[in-house]
Formats: structure tokens, C-alpha cells, sequence
């Protein structure tokens, strides 16, 4: 399966001059926890719930800071012909909830791990299935992360 089966094509975006307040009324309106920055039909960035937590954990006034300044301008993406699987496990490497996908220099959507959460809860035949190591569930990998400080 690929990612263009599962996308959401329709991309929620913002500009890098809004402010945080105005991120998080867009992204609780939308019900979506990632905004895509742009410049027209040019990728600058993406702003999530994370990046909001961080900077209002940082003490920043969400009506006066904008989203320039603390979103990701190093994008991570997957393109539509890129396997769930592919997907997925570049998520878990990089610790990051959102890809956007882009087929060339266009973003045509953005797959979360929401998306996949329901793609397996429809594939998943749990009897069936062997269990998976311990180490290699993500609670272990996050309470390592934890352990050594690494929460970034």
C-alpha cells in the first residue's frame, strides 16, 4: 500500500508571518495537529502541536510570536509512491508525527500517524500475529529518550 492511498489531500497551510495563536485557532478548527508553511506553492516549513508546546513552554506570548520562528524548515518528506511501511518507519526513526508529500517540487498532501493508525487498525489480525520485542516498541524507545534527556 502506498502513501497516495491513505494521504489527506487536502493540506491545512498558514504563512510564516502569523502568529501562534493564530496556528493553534487554525489547527483546533481543522482538528489537525500540523500546519504546512508556504510561500504560494513553496514549502518553507511545518508547525505542529509539538513546536507550539516548546514555545509556549519557553514563555512566548502565542499572540506575538510568529510561526517563523519556530517552525521545522528541515522538512522531512515522502513523496506518493512511498510505501506505508517506508512511511511509517521513517516516522519512528525521526520522532515526528507529520510527512508532508510532495510529487516533485508540488506538496500534493500530508500522511500523519493517524492516518496509519487507521490503516492497521483495519489490517491488523492480532491472533495471527507474533508479538513484537519489547525494545522494539516505541514506549521502550521513548523511555530511553526520557532516561538520557533526549526529548528534542
Amino acid at each position: 500500500m502506498k502513501v497516495s492511498d491513505v494521504m489527506t489531500k487536502a493540506v491545512v497551510s498558514d504563512a510564516a508571518d502569523d502568529t501562534l495563536a493564530d496556528a493553534a485557532s487554525i489547527m483546533r478548527g481543522q482538528q489537525t495537529g500540523s500546519l504546512l508553511i508556504m510561500d504560494g506553492q513553496n514549502l518553507l516549513g511545518i508547525f505542529t502541536e509539538r513546536d507550539l508546546l516548546k514555545a509556549i513552554a519557553a514563555g512566548q506570548d502565542p499572540s506575538q510570536a510568529h510561526l517563523k520562528d519556530f517552525m521545522s524548515t528541515e522538512i522531512i518528506s515522502v513523496t506518493p509512491d512511498t510505501t506505508l511501511r517506508e512511511a511509517a518507519g521513517i516516522m519512528a526513526a525521526k520522532w515526528i508525527r507529520h510527512l508532508p508529500v510532495v510529487d516533485g517540487d508540488k506538496v500534493v498532501g500530508l500522511i500523519s500517524q493517524r492516518d496509519l493508525t487507521g490503516v492497521l487498525a483495519k489490517v491488523l489480525n492480532e491472533p495471527e500475529q507474533s508479538a513484537v520485542p519489547e525494545e522494539d516498541l516505541v514506549r521502550a524507545k521513548r523511555l530511553r529518550r526520557i532516561e538520557v534527556g533526549d526529548l528534542d
